[in-house]
């Protein structure tokens, strides 16, 4: 199917959901997602969107943005990850022990609503041995609409500019427990050393970004093209010093790049 085949399949699967509530994080994928629910299903279709220390602050702040914009009724729910010793430990089974919190949360949030059915933003490029937390969402029946309609991440990219979406472009982003190695305690202190460097970077002008944490170790992940951008003493001292201001006590660059789930590379 090209894309717009693909666009209308999109809208008929939704249309025959009725109601839906899009779990929302303003992200590329789950605002097309969103948009397209809302033009299909009118007030039928709400978001709701996850409360809590593991997303930017800045990301939530434009969720609710976009759907005051674009008159979409806005629900949030807030999960107590932080308060789950058994998440906080991050083990390797961390991301499905969070989702699965999540998605409980979520059911709860739009019981009220005469929703019928939740979706979430999942692709076809989307690897589901790199992303356990999807099993949770199978185990929850939420919907993965734009995977069903067979949409990859370029698609998506590709008919958000289509649709006039700002986000067409935006960097892709993760829960910032992403960052931790597998193991490491997860704080609200160092949550927030990741998403303060991670912004310096966004600010920098990186395209796409990861700062990993490894004890007192920053572990930065970027394109390969841009790194000769990052060495320059300009860019590279300015980093090294604000990374030790953030609590860092070691800054280094992956050599490998930018890499999404590279975290899951020591549990393989």
């Amino acid at each position: 199917m090209n894309l717009h085949e693909k666009y209308e399949n999109l809208k008929n699967i939704i249309k025959n959901y009725g109601s839906l509530a899009v779990a929302f994080s303003g992200g590329v994928d789950s605002t097309l997602l969103l948009k397209i629910a809302h033009d299909v299903l009118g007030d039928k279709a709400v978001a709701v969107t996850a409360r809590m220390r593991f997303f930017p602050e800045w990301e939530q702040n434009e969720a609710a943005e976009f759907c005051k914009k674009e008159k979409i009724t806005h629900i949030f729910c807030d999960p107590k990850v932080l308060e789950i010793d058994e998440i906080v430990q991050n083990p390797a089974n961390r991301c499905y022990l969070c989702k699965n919190e999540i998605m409980k949360e979520i059911k709860k949030a739009v019981r009220t609503y005469n929703i019928k059915y939740i979706a979430e933003g999942s692709h076809e490029d989307d690897d589901e041995n790199d992303r356990p937390g999807f099993r949770a969402v199978k185990e929850h029946g939420v919907k993965s609409p734009l995977k069903e309609a067979g949409f990859t991440k370029s698609d998506i990219r590709e008919l958000s500019k289509e649709l006039g979406l700002s986000t067409w472009n935006k960097q892709s982003f993760a829960c910032l427990a992403s960052r931790f190695a597998y193991g490491e305690t997860i704080t609200k202190e160092k949550l927030g050393m990741a998403e303060k460097a991670e912004q310096l970077l966004i600010d920098l002008g990186f395209s796409q970004i990861r700062v990993r944490i490894h004890g007192s170790i920053a572990r930065i992940e970027i394109k390969p093209e841009e790194f000769g951008k990052i060495i320059k003493p300009e860019i590279s001292g300015k980093i090294y010093a604000q990374f030790k201001q953030y609590g860092f006590k070691y800054v280094t660059l992956d050599l490998g790049g930018y890499k999404t789930g590279s975290m899951n590379d020591t549990i393989k």
